[in-house]
């Protein structure tokens, strides 16, 4: 997983409460479990007015020219400014997968589904939670100001805007310090790596008959 420290990138803004997962990312795409390849369907029946199948050349679809991620001036987004419980619905890892690999590797908003929340740092992206009013301000600011940017500061637990105004944001420690070195669920098992292959070899010396083949 991609460590996290701080991002400034460009703020892409989706001005709508109770984005559900089956709107990040249709039930119609879910039939992988790898993590890739789902970029391309990120809000795939809000992107594109045609509807989308799994493997479609995104070349071949009609793209809605009114959705906010087609719009040029948010071309190369990578901030999402969102609003209240963003993520809801089914609990879709598929969801973050899509979200990292289209180049988003924060959300701020008001509040976030609770399961989407915790999939969001197991696929390194910052999910950040500020005060409606804050964020009613942010989107205030993002449609007067072509190619707005934000800082989010992991390390300082900041959000910061080009004018020097700066909001806190609360993160669980050991998830905070997840995302800093890049560790997911893996990568924190890898880690003790020395320790599991102790283990493999004392438990085959204690027990060598577990190495053989039983019969069927």
């Amino acid at each position: 997983m991609q460590p996290f420290t701080r991002h400034q990138g460009l703020v892409v803004p989706l001005d709508q409460p109770n984005v559900d997962t089956d709107q990040i990312i249709p039930k119609q795409f879910l039939k992988s479990i790898r993590r890739t390849g789902f970029g391309v369907n990120l809000f795939d029946e809000w992107r594109y007015i045609d509807a989308g199948e799994p493997g479609q050349d995104p070349r071949s679809r009609v793209p809605n020219p009114d959705f906010v991620l087609n719009l040029p001036r948010y071309r190369g987004a990578s901030v999402l400014l969102a609003r209240r419980n963003f993520g809801c619905g089914s609990s879709r890892e598929h969801a973050p997968w899509a979200i990292a690999e289209f180049g988003l590797r924060a959300i701020i908003a008001p509040s976030f589904a609770d399961i989407f929340y915790n999939n969001c740092f197991k696929n390194g992206i910052v999910p950040v939670v500020l005060d409606e009013r804050v964020v009613d301000g942010l989107f205030q600011a993002v449609a007067l100001q072509p190619g707005y940017q934000l800082t989010v500061d992991l390390v300082e637990q900041r959000v910061q805007a080009p004018d020097g105004s700066a909001w806190h944001f609360d993160v669980d420690a050991f998830r905070r310090e997840c995302l800093l070195n890049g560790w997911d669920d893996i990568g924190l098992t890898l880690r003790h790596a020395d320790e599991i292959r102790e283990f493999e070899a004392l438990r085959m010396r204690r027990f060598p008959w577990l190495a053989r083949d039983l019969p069927i």
